[in-house]
């Protein structure tokens, strides 16, 4: 096995790696459309405010498997967190541990000291990381939802209860000029940190518009519907959601200010969120968003609205 550093915003990284992850997520999740290459590239661009690591084990000039580790610049001794993949008809053949040593190796290089992966929970994972000496530290559950299915009627009920007080702004794409302040405001209060992606601090107008043009690079189109108080240009709560040229979407981030929960605004505005997205894109079928376990109040909006678990994943910690 010969382990590359590869470019994740080159198309050419995504057209070597997307056959093994068809492959390999038809196996995971055979629920699932097929993976497209704007969700790869999705998955492995390089986020605002990160640094990315993609190291690829070869077999010949055939991917056998990745990692790919997102770095909060920010946080210039923080762990590198993403996910490490072997593709079917490689496994077992030692592509996992020589990934897992490079991305350590990489990280050590950085002056990082802590490797955060994640993978599909199950016996060969938890085998895989107990030979590494890996310690499991949290675990993540997929949950899924079709639009036009039975919780279409949630969806419906929920957007028809308005939260009194507060109006809703939708847009698609670029965030209207009067309101990106006050949404890049909103934004620095989400206390939440995704899978290799930065922690924002004090995010600015240019933070926000860097987000949306990472979108458009990647073949999205990002959905936002914000509520604000009657009257007002305070953005309170917001929910977002990404469409590409597939019949799956991503949920994003769903966030209310803390002195405003449990008014069910987020319920009514993700509601929404998702409606008008599904009307718009007729080949939307499923959403799928990815929630901590301990995150009660998002795994419990998320079931109020529809979605159900189909899958469960664990992050392992090794010290790099």
């Amino acid at each position: 096995m010969e382990i590359r550093n590869l470019d994740g915003d080159a198309p050419e990284t995504i057209a070597a790696l997307l056959p093994g992850f068809r492959d390999t997520m038809s196996r995971e999740l055979p629920a699932d459309p097929p993976v497209t290459q704007a969700l790869l590239a999705r998955l492995f661009q390089r986020r605002h405010g990160a640094d990315r690591i993609v190291l690829a084990a070869f077999d010949d000039e055939r991917p056998a498997g990745v990692v790919k580790l997102g770095l909060d610049l920010g946080d210039p001794t923080g762990p590198g967190h993403g996910s490490l993949w072997v593709f079917p008809g490689f496994r077992r053949r030692g592509a996992g541990r020589a990934l897992a040593e490079a991305a350590q190796a990489a990280l050590r290089d950085r002056g990082r000291e802590l490797l955060l992966v994640d993978a599909p929970r199950g016996d060969a994972a938890e085998a895989f990381a107990a030979e590494l000496g890996a310690e499991r530290t949290s675990v993540t559950v997929r949950n899924r939802l079709l639009p036009a299915g039975p919780a279409r009627a949630q969806l419906e009920a929920a957007a028809g209860r308005p939260v009194p007080g507060f109006g809703l702004r939708r847009w698609t794409g670029r965030c209207p000029d009067d309101l990106v302040q006050a949404y890049a405001r909103a934004w620095g209060a989400l206390d939440g940190q995704a899978n290799g992606q930065a922690r924002m601090r004090n995010p600015s107008v240019q933070d926000v518009r860097a987000r949306e043009a990472e979108a458009v690079r990647a073949g999205h189109r990002q959905y936002v519907v914000a509520a604000v108080p009657e009257g007002g240009s305070e953005v309170v709560a917001y929910s977002t959601l990404f469409v590409r040229d597939s019949p799956m979407a991503d949920a994003g981030e769903t966030l209310v200010l803390p002195h405003l929960r449990r008014r069910c605004l987020a319920t009514w505005l993700k509601a929404e969120l998702l409606l008008g997205a599904a009307r718009e894109n007729e080949q939307l079928a499923l959403v799928q968003v990815f929630n901590d376990i301990t995150n009660t109040a998002v795994v419990a909006l998320n079931k109020k609205l529809g979605f159900t678990a189909d899958s469960y994943w664990s992050t392992y910690a090794l010290k790099a």
